[in-house]
């Protein structure tokens, strides 16, 4: 087996403004490479997904010289995936319901094309076992589990049943179906509080609330069967004692059709917002060698117990001491899943696609490696300054993907010029949309985070008053300001010269020194750029450095030397008012840069009113209004929910912000509202 093994320069990442969507680093790289024309699979595999797993399905089927079919709903019909593929369907419109989850436009795409099989990717039918049936029924292979394991994993009551008959620790709870509010308070104080109330058919967050009374917990039964039906068809929930401050451990587990399994090491998914992992790594810093065998172990056995082929993962919940609990299975490959093919070298994807033929596994488990270390960063389509994340739409104007560095991977589905939508998941590269890197950045860089030292509560420990950005040493905040500065006066000292022309410009001869008052924070300091004759000479707080670039304003990253140490930043627009955004150690700073004239005659201007919010409701995001709760003349009190908006396949509650009667209301259920847009109005 071919692999690539390479060192790389950690500093170099995580000093990238330009982060990928999602990101690997290793110790040591590792991926397959090789594949074995000889062994013969199929001649085409229709693709029933979308955006990044649908590009990585189609990357392993070109390798293994199989065609490819894509489909995708009409806004899509520009996509990436689409593109790649040798053929592509057009299976409806934008809304998922009637495209990649209509199931009669997908098998009559099947039907037309010709594919012999059908990947699923993660989400929409991955794990809809009506979908693996019909399939069966027209004789086209399903790259992934029997009907049996997918209903028996899929409903997360029937697998906990199973993982106890299969000696798996669970979860104490209760087994059966919650059937009204009533009885899941009933049950909550049975089990003793906090609780965890979960979509049975659910998985990735969706459906999944924590309550500590009976309030939240008649609350959180009515979102995730909210939340349930909507993602999954299926309202069914389930209550179970909630592991305070636990870890998110999960099993990558490999089976095939002659009972042989191997389990390929974890992966640690503690750190999430909303029950929804954000980064992850392979393998876990916490983890022993007995405590992985032993979890390890349990997976396997599960998989067995539901005579599982393919390749699937194996979740636990486990607390300070090691001990651990059966979380659920998910039938399906998983959005992480190329960390384990860093440090394990085997393509999931092609083992899949081998087993869905009756090939048996090509490897022992004494045979597969940790072979380094490997983490994962999700970049959504969210603000992170916004509950650690609420969506965000638009176009991406900028996009590029840092291939260019040592050890890192790109899965991307997306290119310059996609656009971001309320119907799909939020994940996305980067840029001109709201994106979460800040939050990536400061994450992996948190010393409770290099200490190995996390649990799913991470980020609202670490930052309990929601994530701010990055905050600026002495030191940074004068590189910041020294950067800024340099930046405008090469720009203006551009703009003073004609291109290839050696007269006299029109403009008066550039000054060899400019006073700037550097706004940054509402605080102005005092900054003094020399021209010389390569570099700028900068004085800022009384201190002087040297300060050197190509200052090229049309590129995305900008590389800028201070004092001989390189800095990376991105200057993301400016205007002639003197304001600059930039993108500095992974947060954007906004600035405005004014000669010393200008900053005193700025004191002068008044100051623009802030708009008073506590009597108007506006949306913290582009999403559609499911639920209407007021009409005009009626009293709120101050927490009271107004309405419900759903976009990206979450659902937000919106509360009132004081006690007053409601004057107007400005949407209604079904209704797409925008970000700011103004929703309720009280007096």
């Amino acid at each position: 087996m071919a692999a690539l093994r390479v060192l790389i320069d950690v500093h170099k990442v995580l000093h990238s403004a330009s982060w990928p969507r999602w990101c690997y680093f290793a110790s040591y790289f590792q991926y397959s490479t090789v594949h074995n024309p000889e062994e013969k699979t199929f001649e085409k595999i229709l693709i029933a997904n979308r955006g990044e797993i649908a590009c990585r399905v189609i990357k392993t089927c070109r390798k293994m010289g199989i065609k490819t079919v894509a489909v995708h709903s009409d806004v899509d019909s520009s996509a990436v995936h689409v593109k790649m593929a040798d053929e592509a369907v057009c299976v409806g419109p934008a809304p998922t319901s009637k495209s990649y989850l209509n199931m009669d436009a997908i098998m009559e795409a099947i039907r037309k094309t010709g594919a012999q099989a059908v990947h699923p990717g993660y989400g929409f039918l991955s794990e809809n076992k009506e979908f693996a049936r019909r399939l069966a029924a027209e004789s086209v292979t399903f790259i992934g589990p029997d009907t049996h394991a997918i209903q028996a994993m899929g409903d997360k009551i029937e697998s906990k049943l199973l993982a106890k008959n299969a000696k798996v620790n669970t979860i104490p709870g209760f087994d059966g179906v919650v059937k009204d509010a009533d009885e899941a308070v009933r049950i909550a104080r049975e089990i003793g509080y906090p609780v965890m109330i979960k979509a049975s058919a659910g998985g990735g967050g969706k459906g999944m609330r924590i309550a500590w009374d009976d309030e939240e917990t008649r609350e959180g039964f009515r979102f995730s069967t909210q939340e349930a039906m909507s993602s999954f068809g299926d309202d069914r929930l389930l209550i179970e004692k909630f592991i305070d401050n636990p870890r998110h451990i999960e099993i990558q587990v490999l089976a095939d059709k002659h009972g042989n399994a191997l389990w390929l090491n974890e992966r640690e998914c503690s750190i999430q917002r909303r029950n929804q992992k954000v980064v992850e790594e392979a393998p876990s810093t916490f983890l022993d060698p007995e405590t992985r065998r032993a979890m390890g172990e349990q997976a396997v056995a599960l998989a067995r117990a539901v005579k599982y082929s393919s390749a699937g993962t194996v979740e636990f919940l486990v607390d300070s001491k090691k001990s651990f609990y059966f979380l659920e299975m998910n039938t399906r490959l998983q959005v992480e899943h190329p960390i384990t093919e860093c440090i394990t070298g085997l393509d999931l994807v092609e083992e899949m696609i081998r087993v869905a033929k009756g090939y048996s596994l090509r490897h022992k488990q004494i045979d597969i490696p940790i072979n380094g270390w490997a983490v994962e960063c999700r970049v959504y389509a969210e603000d992170p300054y916004k509950s650690f994340g609420l969506p965000s739409i638009g176009r991406l104007s900028q996009y590029g993907e840092p291939q260019h560095l040592p050890g890192v991977r790109v899965d991307s589905g997306i290119q310059e010029g996609s656009d971001i939508s309320i119907y799909y998941d939020p994940m996305i590269s980067k840029e001109r949309v709201t994106h979460n890197i800040p939050l990536l950045r400061e994450v992996i860089t948190n010393p409770r985070f290099i200490k190995g030292d996390i649990t799913t509560k991470f980020l609202p420990e670490v930052y309990p008053d929601g994530f701010k950005g990055h905050s600026l040493t002495s030191q940074e905040r004068n590189d910041l300001l020294v950067i800024t500065a340099s930046l405008c006066v090469a720009s203006q000292t551009r703009s003073h010269h004609f291109l290839n022309n050696t007269r006299v410009p029109v403009a008066k001869n550039e000054e060899k020194s400019c006073d700037l008052c550097v706004f940054l924070d509402g605080t102005a300091h005092s900054v003094v750029v020399k021209k010389l004759k390569d570099h700028f000479s900068v004085e800022v707080d009384g201190t002087k450095v040297n300060v050197s670039s190509e200052w090229n304003l049309s590129s995305p990253l900008m590389s800028v030397s201070i004092g001989g140490t390189q800095k990376t930043i991105q200057c993301l627009s400016r205007d002639a008012a003197g304001n600059i955004n930039i993108q500095f150690l992974g947060t954007v700073y906004k600035l405005q840069v004014l000669t010393k004239h200008a900053a005193e005659l700025s004191k002068y201007m008044p100051e623009k009113l802030e708009e008073d919010t506590s009597s108007i409701l506006r949306s913290p995001m582009p999403g559609t209004v499911v639920a209407v709760s007021v009409k005009p003349g009626d009293m709120v009190s101050e927490g009271q929910e107004i309405c419900v908006i759903e976009a990206m396949k979450m659902q937000n509650s919106m509360t009132a912000a004081k006690t007053g009667k409601v004057t107007s209301v400005h949407c209604k259920p079904g209704e797409t509202v925008g970000e700011g847009d103004l929703l309720v109005q009280l007096e």
